[in-house]
Parts: C-alpha cells; sequence; structure tokens
C-alpha cells in the first residue's frame, strides 16, 4: 500500500498529492482538523454553475434564515473569511475613531490576533486581568471610565469570549449581567464565539439563551474550529447597534467574491445539528482526557474543563518529550502550563494513545 504522503488524485489534469499522514492526530489545535465529511459534500453541491457575486448569491440570502433560527428575527449574517477579519470587522462597527474595547487581559483581541484591532480598526484595547479568563462587571468598572477625558480613549465596547480563551464558559445569567450592566454606562457587547458551538454544548442550551436573549449586540460566529472548511460571519444581533456593516466589511477586507462556498459550509453547519453534534463530540474527548490526567501524577489541571480545552501544568522536560510524539503547544512555558486541545475528528484512542504517553514520560522523568 502507498504511504499516505505518496497517494495522488485520480483526476489525471492534475498533478495535486497528499503531503501528510491523515491517521495521524495531535492536541495543538482545533484548527488542525480537517473538514467535515458533510460539509465539504455542501460546498460540492454549492458548485457549478453561475450564482452573483459579492454575498448576492441564494445561498448567502438562505444563510440569513438559518441565522435567525438560532438567534432571533432581527440578526443579520455577514460571512467573512476568518476570526481575526470578524472581530475586527465587527468591532470597527461598534466604535468610533476615538473608540476603545474593554476586554480580558487574555483575550484572543488582545493576545493572539498581531495587534490587529489596533493596528488595522484603528481602535484601543483596554485590558483586565482575570483568573479565570472572564470578565465581570467589576473588573469591566476598572477600566470603564473617563468618557468626557479627551486625553483617554473612550470606552465604547466590552467584548467577551465565549468560551473564554483559558476554556471556561459564562453562564446566561453572567452575561446578561455585563450586558445590563455596559448598557447602562451606554457601551455596547461584543461577544468573540470562536469556539460558541462548544460553549452551547458544554451549557446544553441554544446559543440564542446566551446572546440576543441576555442582551449581546454583535456576535463573530466561529465555524472553522468546528469542522468548517475556511469561514466565520458577523451576525448583527441588535441592528440598531451598527450602521453600515456592508461597507466595512468591504473595507476591512472580508468580503468574499464567490461567498456561496463561504455560505453553504455555515448553512451546512447550522442548518441541523452537526454544530452541536460536533462541539459535544468534542468536549467529550477533552472530558476524557481530562479524567485520565487526573489519575496521573505529576499533573495539575489548572482551570475547569467545560469545553474541548485542557489546561495543565506539568514538568517542562516532560512536555518537551511528548511534543515529539504529540503535537500541542506551551500556554506558558515559563511555568510549564501547556494546552491541550480536541476538536471533532478527536478519538477515544487518540486520547487514550496521548494518555499513555503521558504516563511513559513522566515516569521516565522520575
Amino acid at each position: 500500500m502507498a504511504h499516505p504522503a505518496t497517494v495522488r488524485t485520480a483526476n489525471k489534469g492534475t498533478d495535486a498529492r497528499r503531503h501528510h499522514d491523515p491517521a495521524v492526530r495531535g492536541f495543538a489545535s482545533d484548527n488542525y482538523a480537517g473538514v467535515h465529511p458533510e460539509i465539504l459534500e455542501a460546498v460540492a453541491l454549492a458548485n457549478g454553475g453561475h450564482q452573483v457575486a459579492y454575498g448576492e448569491d441564494e445561498y448567502t440570502e438562505h444563510l440569513q434564515k438559518v441565522f435567525r433560527s438560532h438567534f432571533g428575527p432581527y440578526a443579520q449574517a455577514y460571512p467573512v473569511f476568518n476570526g481575526t477579519g470578524a472581530n475586527v470587522t465587527a468591532l470597527q462597527a461598534l466604535t468610533d475613531r476615538w473608540g476603545a474595547v474593554v476586554c480580558a487581559e487574555s483575550a484572543h483581541i488582545n493576545v493572539d490576533e498581531g495587534g490587529a484591532p489596533e493596528r488595522m480598526a484603528g481602535l484601543k484595547l483596554l485590558t483586565v486581568p482575570t483568573p479565570d479568563g472572564k470578565l465581570t462587571p467589576e473588573l469591566i468598572d476598572r477600566q470603564a471610565w473617563g468618557w468626557e477625558d479627551e486625553h483617554r480613549a473612550m470606552p465604547q465596547v466590552v467584548s467577551i469570549t465565549q468560551n473564554t480563551e483559558l476554556g471556561t464558559v459564562y453562564t446566561a445569567d453572567e452575561i446578561r449581567a455585563i450586558c445590563e450592566h455596559a448598557h447602562g454606562m451606554g457601551m455596547k457587547v461584543h461577544l468573540d464565539g470562536a469556539r460558541i458551538s462548544n460553549a452551547a454544548a458544554s451549557l446544553d442550551v441554544p446559543m440564542r439563551t446566551f446572546t440576543n436573549t441576555v442582551g449581546v449586540d454583535v456576535l463573530s460566529y466561529g465555524g472553522t474550529k468546528n469542522g468548517m472548511m475556511f469561514g466565520e460571519a458577523v451576525v448583527v444581533l441588535d441592528p440598531d447597534a451598527v450602521r453600515h456593516m456592508k461597507h466595512i466589511r468591504k473595507m476591512s477586507m472580508q468580503l468574499a467574491s464567490k461567498m456561496r462556498f463561504v455560505s453553504v459550509q455555515l448553512e451546512a453547519l447550522l442548518a441541523k445539528d452537526l454544530w452541536l453534534r460536533n462541539a459535544r463530540h468534542a468536549n467529550a474527548m477533552a472530558q476524557r482526557l481530562a479524567a485520565g490526567v487526573r489519575e496521573t501524577d505529576g499533573v495539575e489541571i489548572l482551570y475547569p474543563v467545560q469545553a474541548n480545552a485542557v489546561f495543565a501544568r506539568l514538568p517542562h522536560e516532560v512536555s518537551r518529550r511528548l511534543q515529539k510524539r504529540y503535537r500541542f503547544y506551551f500556554w506558558d512555558e515559563t511555568a510549564g502550563d501547556v494546552r491541550w486541545m480536541c476538536g471533532f475528528d478527536t478519538q477515544e484512542e487518540d486520547v487514550d494513545g496521548f494518555l499513555q504517553a503521558l504516563k511513559e514520560e513522566l515516569a521516565r522523568q522520575h
């Protein structure tokens, strides 16, 4: 049998070939996963013939009904290329040129987007340290002040992440309290939902329960981490919260010409329950991993495992050796903190094999 790297396409008109072993999976990121087969089928279904470009196609039109079934009758979805693009576009639409965004210090918009919100959207991030990645009204107040002070960027938006970058999940009541507090100060609320499906699966509630129902104004909806090939969406939940979103999306370089191929992926994910099936499975694999880690001496789990991430602390040299067998990232290398992510395609045998390798490397250390 040919090695996976040598397998070529059956189409003799190209020289495309497989360059990786599809049996190899790790715990570095849910972005490492491939595309769910049902998503691939949907992309093929949307192919062929001509459709109007730049979002005037039938797939993007139908997608609005799909999003409204999840987020209420006023929701308007604007497909974009990626998560950073979704966040930058959403925050730009919510702020004035002199505006600022209050967020957790660990927020993706602060740590992992290369300064894009500040550089591309021209806004200021006002960060707050948090013990678990979650903001509260009290923590927001540390930065929500000075609206009349021309020497300070004006706080106009609170941005939260569901689930957070530390794998923790806000309850609906916690987000309601944030929205009521922010709105009471004249601020709007943005939710970075890169892993919103995992949060809904963890809470066992519809996504509307902790978004439009409790007062979130704009949502960045994430699909890539949950089985899509590419693409996310900015979802305006309160039409009075933003103006000219179409123009801002274009100016932010997030307007896809062949948008039907983003929209049909979102439709395949959301029209029935694929989004939930994928998220539940990823979460279950993280719980299986956490259960095994708790039975292993020499490893400490750092935060509650509430979605598809496990954060742990173990000896640095053990992590280094383990990384040669499975891909994963340090979260804080100095402290020895690591992050293990599970995806929709993580299998029980992947988790069990990783746990066995972890035990072997710990035994070598001792």
